[in-house]
């Protein structure tokens, strides 16, 4: 599944500077932030939030919902082309430790029989 199974009102937006953290060097970000990497993509309704799809172009889709507040610094990765020749900006944001986040992901809606587990 490609990104055209998330919301399509959602456009890819610049991102935004970050003032770059004094201790980026001395590996204290790492202790107070966890880095998550993708494609940053507008919330469709809370600008107060950033969605971030790890791999937008990969069979497993699945999305990161972060608030603008718990990510201190974004830093800029090459960027991705798919086979139309478009491009994708991939970043990676360091988010606050023992922030709330949301992780989402799609999956088939289904009832799973008994007889479905006695085969194995």
């Amino acid at each position: 599944m490609g990104t055209k199974n998330f919301p399509q009102q959602v456009k890819k937006f610049e991102v935004e500077a970050y003032k770059k953290p004094k201790n980026l060097r001395d590996r204290e970000l790492r202790k107070t932030h966890v880095a998550f990497s993708g494609s940053p993509l507008k919330h469709p309704y809370d600008p107060k939030k950033v969605i971030l799809v790890p791999d937008p172009y990969g069979g497993n889709p699945f999305y990161y919902e972060f608030n603008n507040d718990d990510i201190s610094y974004v830093e800029k990765l090459p960027s991705i082309v798919n086979v139309d020749g478009e491009t994708l900006n991939i970043v990676r944001l360091w988010v606050k430790r023992m922030s709330t986040a949301v992780l989402c992901t799609a999956f088939f809606v289904g009832e799973t029989k008994p007889e479905d587990y006695e085969k194995k």
